[in-house]
């Protein structure tokens, strides 16, 4: 990690916050030491100034959820796993993940390495400092894809914080030896307990599933991330459970559910009962619209007080063919297709990939407030709908009062 007692004084002048108010940003030692009106103090002596000119000033953006082994991959397996994924409502996504399962056989380190590293490096200069990864730890990957991953975190660590999901991606029931293939991950080194309920055989399996992964993280003390109910049908039922689960357990506030597209097919009354043990657990939920034609209905989770953020998910893979790691354009791309267009919702976009994001992922040391970390974007775009629209890289990207992308770096 960087010493952030190493960081000198630096100071954003004319930084435009997402309320409208103009400040100068003091940092020093790693952390915001003052906001104050622009102009009411003078920089220091020897201090970095960056003048922000009236552009907006906001956190970094968070990732909580990227298939980091998976980048890049999709020109080792061709379109087929893509069609299944995405055709006919989404009907086929079960059957996507064991034809995506064959690109694991291309599989090594060096292979998986280069583009991992460009990913966080996109991500960096789109300013995404903090990602929850996902690797492949299935008999079919072994521990190639968390190798990998761990290698390329490890350079980025002090820029690019890496929540590492040890991921059972053909499920632990469907694929035995996965179960013992996650512990040596996380063994290893890989920090969250991750899952896949959904996909196995039947419902007694995925809830054998949703146990045996929160136990683990139980007994470990770690957090747990799965993917639920990645399709839309209502007969689904693996969010739920994985909150109960988490309740049991003592896990609360230590859940991740990506995808839970079924709870937008369900009746009023089963998601509101869902939605209301997600917020008893502390159950964050992750959206990906832009990698499937159908998605959780966010705005009603967070009506329900449930914590919310939107994911990259995918970069050019077997489940989705585009992708710069820009989590401005995927709050762009989620405006239409969750259908959140208006000045209001436009901040929401914006808190989804920062604020709200970072309550997902149960980050301590996160915002942009005095005493909080000196982690911050300086965008040129002064108005929320231009930050979206254009969806630009950030002039400067700091952490911990450093400047470590940008056209000021």
């Amino acid at each position: 990690m960087t010493d952030p007692s190493a960081s000198g004084p630096l100071v954003v002048t004319g930084a435009r916050l997402r309320d409208g108010r103009v400040v100068d940003v003091h940092c020093a030692g790693g952390l915001v030491t003052a906001m104050v009106p622009a102009d009411a103090l003078h920089v220091p002596g020897g201090a970095t100034r960056i003048d922000a000119g009236g552009g907006l000033v906001t956190e970094p953006f968070v990732d909580a959820h990227l298939h980091l082994d998976k980048v890049r991959t999709l020109p080792l397996i061709g379109d087929e796993a893509l069609r299944a994924y995405t055709a006919d409502g989404m009907a086929g996504s079960a059957r996507s993940i064991d034809l995506a399962s064959a690109v694991k056989r291309h599989y090594t380190v060096e292979r998986l390495l280069p583009n991992i590293r460009q990913a966080l490096q996109d991500g960096l200069t789109h300013g995404v400092l903090h990602v929850q990864a996902f690797a492949d730890v299935d008999t079919a990957a072994g521990l190639v894809g968390f190798e990998a991953v761990d290698l390329a975190r490890r350079e980025f660590a002090g820029r690019v914080d890496v929540a590492l999901v040890a991921f059972p991606q053909d499920g632990v029931l469907r694929d035995p030896g996965a179960a013992d293939l996650v512990e040596q991950a996380l063994a290893a080194g890989a920090d969250v307990v991750g899952g896949i309920p959904w996909i196995e055989e039947s419902v007694a399996d995925q809830q054998a599933h949703v146990e045996w992964a929160c136990a683990l993280a139980a007994r470990l003390g770690r957090r747990v991330a799965m993917l639920t109910d990645d399709a839309p049908d209502p007969s689904l039922g693996t969010t739920g459970m994985l909150a109960e689960a988490m309740l049991r357990h003592g896990l609360t506030g230590r859940g991740v559910a990506c995808h839970a597209r079924a709870l937008g097919h369900y009746p009023e009354e089963r998601l509101t009962a869902v939605l209301d043990l997600a917020r008893e657990a502390g159950l964050g939920l992750v959206s990906d619209p832009h990698t499937g034609s159908v998605a959780l209905p966010v705005e009603r989770a967070l009506a329900a007080g449930v914590a919310v953020a939107l994911g990259q998910d995918d970069i050019e893979d077997a489940y989705y063919p585009f992708g710069r790691h820009s989590l401005l354009e995927v709050a762009f791309l989620a405006a239409h297709l969750l259908d959140m267009r208006s000045a209001p919702q436009q901040e929401v976009l914006v808190d989804l990939v920062t604020t709200s994001a970072a309550r997902v992922l149960g980050l301590g040391s996160y915002g942009l407030r005095e005493g909080g970390p000196a982690d911050l974007l300086v965008h040129d775009a002064q108005r929320t709908v231009d930050l979206l629209a254009r969806h630009a890289a950030p002039r400067a990207v700091l952490r911990a009062g450093r400047v470590v992308a940008g056209a000021d770096a």
